[in-house]
């Protein structure tokens, strides 16, 4: 099956907002999120990584000359998965792929400064991802059941129980 055309994170804001509500609140649970991508020879590397959802996409930043920043000009085929809960998943385990693509437009580059509070005098590269797939996995409070709701661009949203 070939990968969908990714579409920005207001698409999917649009599509299912209940699930884009809680994916957004597990990444905003925390500041630190695990992002995969693919190194030069094929490889998957992993980088702890912050996220930040503005004006209608999701952005990653990096530090000037970082090897992320490579690997995602290189290939903007990414994975990245919210820090989890340490003590269960009723809230959910987020999870999402998408290809992301470097941002050098000023405007966006200010209001992205600007929510996340950065100094604007300190260099940084820019990155948006455009979404693949979106992934919640929840237990229940009764914990005999596990709820996976995936949304796929150009597909929505489908629901998958476990016992």
């Amino acid at each position: 099956m070939p990968s969908p055309t990714p579409l920005p994170w207001s698409a999917f804001l649009a599509d299912d907002p209940d699930l884009a509500r809680a994916v957004t609140d597990r990444f905003a649970a925390h500041r630190h999120h695990v992002l995969a991508t693919i190194r030069a020879d094929g490889a998957p590397r992993l980088w702890g990584t912050e996220v930040r959802i503005v004006d209608g996409s999701l952005f990653l930043g990096a530090m000037l000359g970082t090897r992320r920043a490579d690997d995602l000009r290189r290939d903007g085929r990414c994975a990245l998965h919210a820090q989890p809960e340490d003590d269960g998943m009723e809230l959910g385990d987020a999870k999402l792929t998408g290809r992301a693509r470097e941002v050098l437009a000023a405007a966006v580059r200010a209001r992205f400064l600007a929510e996340d509070g950065a100094d604007p005098a300190t260099p940084f590269e820019l990155f948006a991802v455009d979404l693949e797939t979106v992934t919640l996995s929840q237990v229940h409070p009764d914990g005999d059941r596990l709820v996976l709701r995936t949304w796929r661009a150009g597909g929505g949203t489908t629901t998958v129980e476990r016992h």
